[in-house]
């Protein structure tokens, strides 16, 4: 599937709920993104609006707004992630625009929109498609562990944060980015419906895969990365967080990926964990994140922050804090980028 595209994000373009957004805007090569949809953030470019970099990526503030300045795109991608993942009804109504004008509808929520009988009778008048990426795959389809992943002898490294919706996948991408740059064959192994929108060759949607079947898909992916683009180093795009109770995850990527080492992502401007805000459960420090993870026998290599929130001067304290206090490098990965990242990896290509 590739295309032009719009992307919905229903008024939340400044949330952490619109990170498939964001992720759409910072680059795909799945989909060439020809607006936003979002009515109150109309008007801006969503690329200054998002990091500061414009990207002639305009914001409408409805599809009929899109469609009246007379261009047209294959696909409409729901580009938000909310709890619960159904569709807002407050965006059902671009939502039946776009399909009654024949573009085709790629939705990444929990909600199967296909199952929708409005949505795909308009569907159908149309001749449009709803793709839901994130239906089950066949259990006949999936693979289980097996420990093949002693076959990848390159650097192994994932991206994990001490909460959700840090940013692990911009993280993830971003230094595969940088490895490239300096002249690395590197390649990103995608976890989310993110990452398959984005285009990344290889990877799963781990919250749609039978629990059972999480860990072989693992495999799996980095084990046929391997074999097919011999890499210099693979990158894995972390998901949830250990110890958030609303959806732990990450012993998967350090116990069945037996990763060489983690990049761990940290907001110091965030309290208490996302998802089940009205408990106020306040995210344990840094290192004991990091004395956790090397429980599970992987070294923490790097820390990078997030720094929503937070002024320039004050992500820069909490770098040098950060640096003083736990002994490894710290980056700010959206105001810095991550060259800096590329001789640690190296340092383990050479271990």
């Amino acid at each position: 599937m590739k295309g032009t595209a719009i992307v919905f994000s229903n008024g939340i373009f400044d949330s952490r709920s619109a990170k498939t957004t964001h992720g759409l805007i910072r680059g795909s090569e799945r989909f060439d993104i020809k607006g936003v949809i979002d009515h109150k953030f109309h008007g801006n470019d969503a690329g200054e609006l998002l990091d500061g970099v414009h990207r002639d990526i305009p914001i409408y503030a409805s599809v009929e707004e899109f469609l009246n300045s007379g261009q047209s795109v294959d696909y409409a991608v729901i580009g938000i992630a909310p709890g619960g993942g159904q569709l807002p009804a407050a965006m059902r109504e671009d939502v039946i625009k776009a399909l009654s004008n024949g573009v085709s509808l790629v939705s990444g929520l929990h909600q199967f929109l296909a199952d929708d009988s409005e949505l795909a009778e308009i569907a159908k008048e149309n001749l449009a498609d709803i793709h839901d990426i994130r239906k089950p795959r066949p259990k006949k389809d999936l693979a289980f562990w097996n420990g093949d992943i002693k076959e990848v002898t390159c650097p192994k490294l994932v991206v994990m944060g001490d909460d959700c919706g840090l940013g692990k996948r911009t993280t993830a991408k971003f230094t595969v980015e940088a490895l490239r740059k300096k002249g690395y064959k590197s390649e990103m192994i995608f976890t989310g419906q993110t990452g398959w929108m984005q285009g990344w060759k290889y990877g799963f949607i781990l919250d749609s895969t039978v629990n059972d079947f999480v860990s072989g898909e693992l495999e799996h992916m980095m084990v046929r990365c391997f074999r097919e683009e011999s890499p210099d180093a693979i990158v894995i795009e972390g998901q949830a967080a250990l110890r958030n109770p609303s959806g732990p995850c990450g012993a998967e990527f350090l116990i069945s990926g037996r990763m060489d080492g983690v990049i761990l992502q940290h907001a110091p401007a965030r309290k208490y964990y996302e998802g089940v805000p009205e408990l106020k459960i306040e995210i344990p420090p840094v290192k004991s994140e990091i004395e956790l993870i090397a429980m599970y026998g992987v070294p923490v290599v790097a820390l990078t922050l997030n720094t929503k929130g937070l002024t320039l001067d004050e992500a820069k304290r909490y770098q040098s804090d950060y640096q003083e206090e736990l002994d490894i490098p710290v980056f700010l990965p959206i105001e810095e980028g991550l060259d800096g990242i590329v001789p640690i990896i190296e340092q383990l290509r050479k271990s």
